[in-house]
């Protein structure tokens, strides 16, 4: 079942830590939060979604410059959505269709074509990081990048040490368990794949 997680709208981090330049630098990190969790209470209530004034109306706090943030996360990270001119929070199972697929790139070149000889290492990384940024469980993740693996034609193509694409992906378990990043290595798979293509 995809997770929430409640990194800081301006930099990402997940605790009191913010980047030198983050315009929340210096907000507690139960402040941030907080500012999800007034969102969320809210949203989760209305299933068939709220217009935004509504929402800001509707947060048991003053709305200011971190709800907005929060807001503009949960937006961009396709938890929720604008049908019509209302806001509307994804269920579980809408949200694991959603993010199963990524839409930008450069995860959506090494999603579309699959991994080549010579960029596996880096493809398969940032499918196995990319499925964990999202909030899928590690089971879930196994099973989407498996699935690429095979659908994509990147196994059929071969080159791989391990014997089978579980053995693979049960290799990179460790990136999962992490919390690497996705994005450099995407975008190293994503030069090697456009030279193939």
């Amino acid at each position: 079942m995809p997770t929430f997680r409640y990194p800081c709208p301006g930099c990402r981090t997940t605790n009191s830590l913010h980047d030198a330049d983050c315009e929340f630098e210096g907000v507690s990190w139960p402040t941030v939060e907080k500012a999800y969790t007034d969102l969320l209470s809210v949203l989760s209530a209305e299933p068939d979604g709220l217009p935004e004034a509504a929402l800001r109306d509707a947060v048991p706090a003053e709305w200011g410059g971190l709800h907005k943030a929060a807001l503009g996360a949960l937006r961009r990270d396709q938890r929720v959505v604008e049908d019509g001119d209302r806001l509307r929070l994804l269920t579980a199972a809408e949200f694991k269709e959603r993010v199963s697929e990524p839409t930008r790139d450069p995860m959506r070149t090494v999603y579309e074509h699959g991994s080549v000889p010579g960029c596996h290492d880096n493809a398969v990384f940032a499918m196995v990081a990319w499925y964990e940024m999202v909030g899928l469980s590690w089971p879930e993740t196994r099973e989407n990048v498996i699935e690429w693996l095979r659908e994509s034609g990147a196994w059929d193509r071969g080159g791989f040490e391990e014997s089978t694409p579980g053995e693979l992906v049960d290799a990179k378990r460790h990136v999962y368990d992490e919390g690497y990043g996705w994005k450099e290595k995407g975008q190293a798979a994503k030069r090697v794949i456009e030279r193939h293509l």
